[in-house]
């Protein structure tokens, strides 16, 4: 499992991630996470940077989990062959 705390993306070179930066955003994100591994996604993060990341990473990871310190693990999606 590949934890990507989605804070790290854009600190500490600003406090606050940049829509003008997002296709750097996305494609360290997909680095990070590989092919076919899970992975959650964690981190303070606005919304639409979250939404984002979770869109590139379908059809690349196997199944994607956002980490909550009040709701927990959310599966996001889960393509397991189960």
């Amino acid at each position: 499992m590949i934890t990507i705390d989605i804070e790290s993306l854009y600190s500490p070179s600003t406090t606050s991630a940049k829509l003008s930066d997002l296709d750097f955003y996305v494609q360290k994100t997909k680095e990070l996470a590989g092919e076919g591994n899970d992975v959650v996604l964690t981190g303070a993060g606005p919304v639409w940077l979250y939404l984002k990341i979770a869109h590139a990473l379908h059809g690349k990871a196997r199944k994607l989990i956002y980490r909550s310190p009040v709701a927990g693990d959310v599966v996001i999606f889960d393509h397991s062959p189960d």
